[in-house]
């Protein structure tokens, strides 16, 4: 979220333009008439070099750069380390004043440099908040983490689905359940395909893949329709010891290692944040369990920092935008300019709520699609409805500093919703 910042007068203005192995700087001193272009190098000593020229210009410093994937985290830290005040710069902001500055589409580092500077001066900057000198940087990479490995969870499961099962064993999906289910890819590594398991009498297959399953209701049953679904399978006349259950097995070993690394990060997410007054009124709320409070603690950082609920909605990307023109106007819809891990947050969040019993979100669900409850459109706009609700809820609970409290919502003629509770609950649960 680009904002107008001032910038004191007189100060030292620094632009910086990173990359990956140098960074360029440009130096906008007060009481001088030439600016100072310097080449760093991503080494301690060319940080330190840097460092100390700007110390020696004196007074107040603004530094401002554009972050480039991670390579501006070194740089920052140590900038912040001695004192200086660091800006951001958008990337879309900056693309776009270098196209209007220089009425082209050409880019290189010194003008980039350039241009930063020129935004630096005029205050359409950033706050920067270094992760580590904020104390989230673990947080964000446990939730960093736990996304990448959910993401190679997922799609290894549909590979199973898809193509492995369709194959060896097509039958055998009806008894995967959900993707936590361990038991079933213990079962499929044990038994991959239908004829390694009537290889085995029902007696036998049973006593051995009795203690795979793990603890469940009717286990016997369970394993008899296996059997059974296995002496009528489809399955490809594929040996157990060919090369492709081989491969089989190799990919199901996978996706069940992924399964343990993601419990062990919650695990761990959980006993970090279990006393993290935060974290356990973020729980209170509908639709929000343990990875979710996470993602929002480690991508929102301290949410007091925002005075009303708009400007959380803006750095969420959930505001409203509308494209005007003379008498053109387009449709309203999300700007989206925002964090995409936080709002990706909130929305599955929502979606986990509406689907709870007795609570404000369904209630709020209800209400907008009962003109039609089969326009999948109206139910979009529905959930995108919950989930801007959710962010409010959220920045209210952290900021008053108040549990979530439940109540119900009744429609007025005005089209606001009534507050069914005195004032401290109507804060939490806005």
């Amino acid at each position: 979220m680009t904002e107008l910042n001032r910038t004191p007068v007189p100060a030292t203005l620094v632009a910086i333009d990173i990359a990956k192995h140098r960074h360029e700087v440009l130096i906008e001193a007060a009481g001088h008439q030439r600016r100072r272009r310097l080449t760093i190098l991503s080494k301690k000593a060319e940080y330190d070099r840097l460092v100390e020229i700007i110390m020696a210009y004196g007074g107040p410093v603004l530094i401002d750069f554009e972050a480039t994937g991670d390579y501006h985290c070194g740089l920052a830290y140590r900038l912040l380390s001695a004192g200086f005040e660091l800006r951001l710069v958008s990337s879309v902001a900056l693309a776009r004043t270098r196209e209007a500055l220089h009425n082209g589409w050409d880019k290189n580092d010194p003008k980039d440099a350039q241009v930063i500077l020129h935004m630096l001066r005029i205050g359409a900057t950033q706050r920067c908040v270094d992760p580590l000198a904020a104390g989230i940087n673990d947080l964000q990479e446990l939730s960093k983490t736990h996304e990448a490995i959910s993401k190679a969870k997922t799609e290894t499961w549909h590979r199973i689905l898809t193509h492995y099962l369709p194959l060896y064993f097509p039958e055998i999906e009806r008894f995967a359940g959900n993707s936590r289910s361990d038991w079933f890819l213990a079962l499929l590594e044990r038994f991959p395909t239908p004829s390694s398991i009537m290889a085995l009498d029902r007696e036998s297959f049973m006593e051995e893949a009795w203690p795979v399953i793990g603890r469940k209701v009717s286990k016997a049953r369970l394993l008899n329709d296996i059997y059974e679904t296995a002496r009528s399978s489809t399955a490809l006349p594929v040996a157990e010891g060919s090369a492709a259950i081989a491969m089989f097995r190799m990919v199901l070993a996978e996706v069940r290692s992924l399964i343990r690394q993601r419990d062990q990060i919650e695990k761990l997410a959980h006993a970090i944040l279990a006393d993290h007054v935060d974290y356990q009124r973020l729980c209170t709320i509908p639709g929000i369990g343990p990875i979710h409070a996470l993602t929002i603690l480690a991508e929102a950082g301290d949410l007091r920092r925002f005075g009303h609920h708009r400007q959380f909605l803006k750095f969420c990307g959930l505001d409203l935008a509308t494209c005007k023109s003379g008498t053109f106007r387009g449709r309203t819809k999300l700007s989206k300019y925002g964090n995409a891990r936080l709002r990706r947050a909130l929305w599955m969040a929502a979606q986990v709520a509406a689907r709870q019993r007795d609570n404000s979100f369904r209630d709020k669900l209800g209400r907008y699609t009962e003109r039609d409850r089969h326009d999948a459109d109206l139910r979009r706009k529905a959930v995108t409805a919950l989930t801007a609700k959710m962010a409010r809820v959220v920045h209210a609970v952290i900021k008053g500093g108040a549990e979530y409290r439940p109540f119900f919502e009744r429609p007025v003629p005005g089209g606001r919703t009534s507050l069914c509770v005195g004032r401290e609950g109507a804060q939490a649960t806005l």
